[in-house]
């Protein structure tokens, strides 16, 4: 998927947001995609750069960023009030977890950002980043911490730090690349935008036939 926060910004304002390790991962995909000294690989792209701990406003609501990678270095969760906005951490119950087999991705470390996530209250509603429907059921975006910590197939009923990682190491290398991984890192690094046009105005998305 591509972010479409560029459009956002030019129709309502605001600033965008990440967190701070994306410059790991501009670091780690500016080499894959062979970037030149023009991409900059200090996060500069975005308005703020989220630590663990921060807090900014929404409007009156105040919020908080956690860092929870795992799946990326730079993944983060926004927590606003009794609400929490995983990205990819959690899924659904019934779904699990998120893959961390990308560059830079631990599943070890994914299992410890998701055990900072059950350490939030019970009644803590979760918003997902994907859902995908497993079993014909129709999609869901919500759930609880306590929901979670009792039915997630992947890491709920007190599953352990190895058990886990066996388990979602098994998984990740039956999982193929998503299928528009290549140009969605391209844009997503530069914050949305895309690669800067050549002479002739036109800007292009690179394959990296053995890069990945």
């Amino acid at each position: 998927h591509l972010s479409a926060a560029p459009y956002i910004q030019s129709k309502l304002g605001g600033k965008l947001g990440i967190g701070e390790n994306i410059r790991i991962v501009q670091d780690t995909f500016g080499k894959v995609f062979n970037e030149g000294t023009e991409f900059q690989r200090d996060g500069s792209q975005f308005d703020r750069l989220f630590a663990d701990g921060d807090s900014y406003q929404i409007g009156t609501l105040t919020a908080y960023a956690m860092h929870t990678p795992g799946h990326t270095p730079a993944c983060m969760t926004h927590v606003v009030g009794d609400a929490a906005f995983v990205g990819d951490t959690l899924f659904m119950p019934d779904a699990g977890s998120a893959r961390a087999d990308f560059p830079g991705g631990d599943a070890r470390t994914l299992y410890r950002s998701i055990q900072r996530l059950f350490g939030l209250p019970g009644k803590t509603r979760l918003f997902m980043c994907h859902d995908y429907g497993p079993n014909g059921r129709d999609i869901q975006w919500e759930t609880t911490v306590a929901d979670e910590i009792e039915h997630n197939i992947h890491v709920g009923k007190g599953t352990s730090e190895d058990t886990f990682v066996a388990l979602r190491e098994a998984r990740d290398a039956t999982l193929a690349m998503p299928k528009l991984i290549i140009p969605s890192l391209q844009v997503n690094m530069r914050a949305g935008q895309l690669p800067p046009k050549d002479d002739e105005g036109k800007s292009f998305l690179k394959v990296p036939i053995n890069g990945l």
